[in-house]
């Protein structure tokens, strides 16, 4: 499918437009698609550039959320509507930000992981179950600019053209496999997690990390990291474009002692200017300058299980169990023909072995896996699976 079946729709940009576009939604039928760009590696943060959806009886809305960044009249209008996306949870956190909040949703690739089809993109779902081909090949491209090229809009209204169509397809699939009340629960999960609580110390994420081992070190990746964060929120461009995580790490290791030091680093070439320089050369001197007892510390604070690669050396008994609940839930979701990530989170699985109940009897286990947030449906198919886990490794150490 290389055109949209009503062609590609002008961009709605003011508010009179937008009124329109929000009545048309308001009267039509059915579910609404919606998918979001961003411009990830170009723009600062995670904000929408261009919103798309499309609805039986009011056909497809292309919508800039710049120039019309309230839609909570869209949302409102919407309110109650089941919302169809793909891999929502990447979509949500910008579409809550212009305030377009859904109520219900159906999640075309999780539903498509629960299915157990192989390859779950978009381009790849829409080929193996309707049998068409989008064109694709511009969901990289930097979604801020304006005004935004034909071929943009084009493959940006082909991605909502058939997402009903999908739903329609794929809630069958559920329901024939016997999963459609699953999928109802993960969906129902999504809409209604809260937002996610921002990442401590981001900092830490730095690629090229692993090489940084000293703590003067570690402080020098913080302040320079926290440096480009401040730096690329006030020019609105993605972080990476202001410094390179690799420059960072190298400034880190060579602990430059003046900014000539600094210059002579891959990532500090002669296309720098000296005020930039001296910029990244003071992050440089305020790590330096930092007592002891402000340096961070090598790793954050453990608030779960140790990695299970320690597990052996610091409680046999739990590597024994992860051991064979891994097992265990392995083969069940392969029985199930879903991934074992969706069947349970491998997080959940670790916690539980490492600090299983009192009694692992069925009614504990299945109390522990809700209190870690699993669903009804998850918490009904895996506590057999532990419980017999946890059964076996208590029989053998009790032999």
């Amino acid at each position: 499918m290389l055109e949209p079946r009503d062609g590609i729709p002008a961009v709605i940009a003011d508010e009179s437009s937008l009124a329109e576009v929000i009545a048309a939604f308001a009267a039509g039928s059915g579910p609404v698609a919606v998918d979001a760009e961003r411009a990830s590696g170009y723009r600062y943060g995670q904000r929408a550039y261009l919103v798309q959806l499309r609805r039986e009886g009011a056909g497809t809305a292309l919508i800039d959320p710049v120039a019309c960044p309230d839609l909570s009249g869209l949302g409102e209008a919407l309110s109650g509507v089941e919302w169809v996306l793909h891999a929502a949870t990447q979509d949500l956190p910008c579409l809550r930000e212009i305030d377009m909040v859904p109520t219900r949703i159906f999640d075309t690739e999780l539903a498509g992981r629960l299915a157990g089809f192989p390859r779950v993109g978009l381009g790849a779902m829409v080929e193996g179950v309707l049998g068409y081909v989008l064109e694709k090949g511009h969901s990289a491209v930097d979604w801020s600019t304006r005004p935004l090229p034909e071929p943009w809009l084009r493959y940006a209204a082909l991605d909502v053209e058939l997402l009903v169509d999908l739903r329609d397809a794929l809630e069958k699939e559920l329901d024939r496999q016997g999963k459609l009340e699953w999928a109802r629960q993960e969906f129902d999960a999504i809409a209604t997690a809260p937002p996610a609580e921002p990442r401590k110390d981001p900092w830490r994420r730095t690629s090229g990390m692993h090489k940084v081992r000293r703590r003067r070190q570690m402080a020098v990746v913080r302040e320079m990291w926290e440096a480009r964060d401040r730096i690329a929120q006030r020019r609105d461009v993605s972080p990476g474009k202001v410094l390179s995580d690799a420059a960072i790490v190298e400034a880190s290791l060579a602990l430059p002692v003046n900014a000539h030091a600094l210059a002579a680093l891959n990532g500090f070439g002669h296309r720098m200017g000296r005020r930039q320089l001296e910029q990244w050369q003071a992050a440089v001197d305020r790590a330096r300058a930092l007592p002891d007892s402000a340096l961070p510390a090598h790793g954050q604070p453990v608030t779960g299980p140790p990695p299970p690669k320690a597990w052996a050396d610091k409680d046999p008994a739990a590597a024994a169990r992860l051991s064979a609940a891994r097992a265990g839930v392995s083969a069940l979701a392969e029985q199930l023909a879903m991934p074992q990530e969706n069947l349970i989170t491998p997080d959940t699985v670790r916690r539980l072995c490492w600090e299983p109940p009192v009694t692992a009897d069925a009614e504990s286990i299945s109390a522990a896996l809700a209190g870690y947030g699993a669903r009804a449906w998850q918490v009904e198919l895996v506590t057999p699976v532990l419980v017999g886990a946890m059964g076996a490794v208590a029989k053998v150490k009790g032999a």
